[in-house]
């Protein structure tokens, strides 16, 4: 039994509890592949970025990262837990504004927008454009002159740190398709722009250096080199920034090797940090921003599989398959990450060997994990992959027609389905017969 490692626990029945709701009956009711979320643990994680800012008291805006997990019921949570959001497409945003998030507490990433995303941010008065490069500039200049109106903005830079992560997710070096860099005045350019635009108020720096963080090194040293071109722009131009925003990227724990640190721990550093540069070149301090994504829905969801199919290899390997794989989890196949999980009806039980979980698609690499301790496994037993919460429903696709998941929130006691199951004619139903 390894849920140790994760927030979960173990009923009278020896199921695995989701919310307080036994996980094997919402495989039943609901069906599998299942992503299911346990909500009060959405919110403590919110709580322990927003609370740790508001005991420092500083000023601060935490915004959910929803490439993480975009749902409209995701996003009506966060919003009660009074935090800020970051989109980074017209569906995202989309999302957000069914969903009734505070348009003001709103702000657009992305390293390609594209005229009609800039567009419908700048109708709907979004709080923060990020801005990326140097053609983003020409469209936003373009949408405020043609419409009269104005917009605040941050500039996205790369400050040179490679952060110790998969290059996939690494994002703050100096080869990075994202932001402007900040060693070959690139940064300077786009400052200038920005700051003499009379539509645009540009409100300060934006950095991300890269996700599954587990020290605060980088972004301490992000920080620093922030705020040297900070003390640059303050002594030649006497500009004083609004926000700092130090990205997101906190580490959460897939495995038993992980050792993710304290978000609390993360939020005291930075701002212990910012306040020191602030001082040391006789500024304000501006208003940290953090963005948070992996961080606040990675461990509080996992996803309910039906195991079929069983294969023994006599002295290499033991397979068990599910109905699940690489289309409701991709990530494995993609950087290959490692997950943790148990047979939820089977929770309380000890390992009784060692098996390897294939996905039912139609490659060879689709591998869920490999080599999981298990109980002595039987077809239809339902196994429970811990921390699936972050980029599995957002990275869902339909590889060999395999329909969607349904998502269920559970809390206290009480299962909801937020995400109906995809059909087989939704999947169909923008094809066009060529007959």
């Amino acid at each position: 039994m390894i849920t140790d490692n994760h927030p979960f626990n173990i009923n009278k029945a020896g199921h695995l509890e989701v919310g307080g709701v036994d996980a094997v009956q919402l495989a039943s009711t609901y069906g599998t592949p299942l992503y299911v979320y346990d909500v009060s643990i959405i919110r403590e994680n919110c709580r322990s970025f927003v609370r740790t800012f508001q005991e420092l008291g500083v000023r601060a805006q935490v915004a959910y990262a929803s490439k993480a997990f975009s749902t409209i019921a995701m996003l009506q949570v966060v919003n009660q837990e009074g935090m800020s959001l970051d989109v980074v497409s017209q569906g995202e945003l989309y999302t957000a504004l069914k969903a009734g998030f505070p348009v003001s507490k709103i702000h657009l990433h992305g390293n390609n927008k594209s005229l009609e995303e800039l567009t419908m941010a700048i109708d709907h008065d979004i709080g923060c454009i990020v801005v990326d490069n140097f053609h983003e500039i020409d469209l936003i200049e373009r949408i405020l002159e043609n419409k009269n109106k104005t917009i605040h903005v941050l500039m996205r830079v790369t400050p040179g740190i490679e952060a110790n992560t998969h290059q996939y997710i690494m994002t703050g070096n100096d080869d990075s398709k994202f932001g402007f860099n900040l060693n070959n005045g690139q940064a300077d350019q786009a400052f200038f722009r920005l700051r003499n635009n009379r539509n645009i108020y540009f409100k300060g720096l934006h950095s991300h250096i890269g996700s599954q963080l587990f020290e605060t090194e980088g972004l301490l040293l992000a920080a620093k080199l922030l705020f040297q071109k900070l003390d640059d722009w303050h002594t030649e131009y006497g500009f004083t920034p609004d926000v700092l925003n130090l990205g997101g990227g906190f580490g959460v724990r897939y495995t038993e090797r992980d050792e993710p640190l304290l978000y609390a721990t993360f939020v005291r550093e930075l701002t212990a940090a910012v306040k020191e540069h602030a001082s040391s070149i006789g500024i304000p301090i501006p208003e940290i921003w953090i963005e948070p994504g992996r961080a606040i829905a990675g461990n509080a969801g996992l996803t309910l599989y039906k195991v079929g199919s069983m294969k023994e290899i006599p002295g290499v390997r033991n397979y068990i398959s599910v109905d699940g794989g690489m289309t409701d989890n991709l990530r494995p196949a993609l950087y290959q990450a490692e997950y943790e999980g148990v047979l939820a009806n089977k929770a309380s039980l000890p390992a009784a060997g060692t098996v390897s979980v294939a996905g039912k698609c139609c490659e060879s690499g689709d591998m869920l994990i490999w080599d999981l301790p298990l109980p002595e496994v039987e077809p239809n037993d339902i196994l429970a992959v811990f921390s699936t919460g972050a980029y599995g429903y957002s990275m869902a696709n339909h590889y060999n027609r395999f329909s969607n998941p349904a998502v269920v929130f559970a809390e206290n006691g009480t299962a909801k389905q937020v995400v109906r199951r995809e059909t087989y004619q939704d999947m169909v139903k923008n094809d066009i017969s060529y007959e």
